[in-house]
């Protein structure tokens, strides 16, 4: 009982972290539901980016492939060499899914270093990337673990089960209590990171324009890549995990 009520307050915890917010915010009201508008829109700009690079790479493909189909080849052998890694050998139905995730948070980090989203003006609020917003991570980050679920039990069926007390039943409460922290530690680490970087450049931007924000921004874009590799990693990570058995 006592795990079943840590495992509840843990998911309300969860959701009650989305609610989280820093400054103020644009939402449409639709029906009953108070829908966030800023991420939305940073969100199908990020989606119209990627599916209009997409179709750009697969339009005319050639034998002897061209500089732009060369890059679209080396970032789908870079997933399917991080998926490989992280899963093994039966990582080719999860190359979809990883790579969209990588994808996403990539271009979604690097959005809002590169596209002046403050310029666009709205009723309240301002733009920013998706990912600089706690909604958007842990709606990542619970993806991340229906998918670790949905590995594990695909697999294994209830065995799957069995993983909570390997390798002791006495580890059972940290067992599944390490399930349930897995996505507040994913959405929380890409939701700081970004929202660090972005408050470092506005600061920076506000006292010294000109010079000291452009080390400032390249050092984010930096980082922004590091930070959906490791997202994407560790979703590959987990669902591998879940795959092959407790670790």
């Amino acid at each position: 009982m006592n795990v079943i009520s840590c495992s509840s307050n843990t998911l309300k915890g969860l959701y009650d972290i989305s609610g989280v917010e820093v400054g103020q915010h644009f939402y449409w009201q639709i029906g009953g539901l108070q829908v966030h508008a800023q991420v939305l829109i940073t969100s199908w700009v990020v989606i119209a980016i990627l599916l209009g690079s997409a179709l750009i790479a697969v339009r005319n493909p050639q034998t002897i492939p061209t500089a732009g189909q060369n890059f679209f080849e080396y970032v789908l052998e870079f997933i399917r060499d991080v998926s490989k890694t992280q899963i093994g050998e039966e990582y080719g139905p999860w190359v979809p899914f990883i790579g969209t995730m990588f994808l996403f948070i990539f271009v979604s980090n690097w959005s809002g270093a590169l596209l002046p989203w403050k310029i666009i003006q709205l009723p309240h609020g301002e733009l920013a990337a998706p990912t600089n917003d706690i909604n958007t991570t842990v709606a990542l980050a619970l993806l991340t673990s229906v998918a670790y679920f949905y590995a594990g039990l695909s697999k294994k069926g209830l065995g799957y089960f069995s993983k909570y007390i390997q390798p002791t039943p006495i580890l059972l409460p940290i067992n599944i209590l390490e399930d349930f922290t897995k996505p507040l530690s994913l959405s929380f680490r890409l939701f700081g990171n970004i929202l660090a970087d972005e408050l470092v450049v506005v600061v920076l931007v506000s006292l010294v324009p000109l010079v000291v924000p452009i080390p400032v921004m390249f050092l984010g874009l930096f980082t922004s890549g590091i930070q959906a590799l490791i997202f994407a990693t560790l979703a590959a990570a987990y669902i591998g995990e879940s795959m092959e058995g407790h670790h």
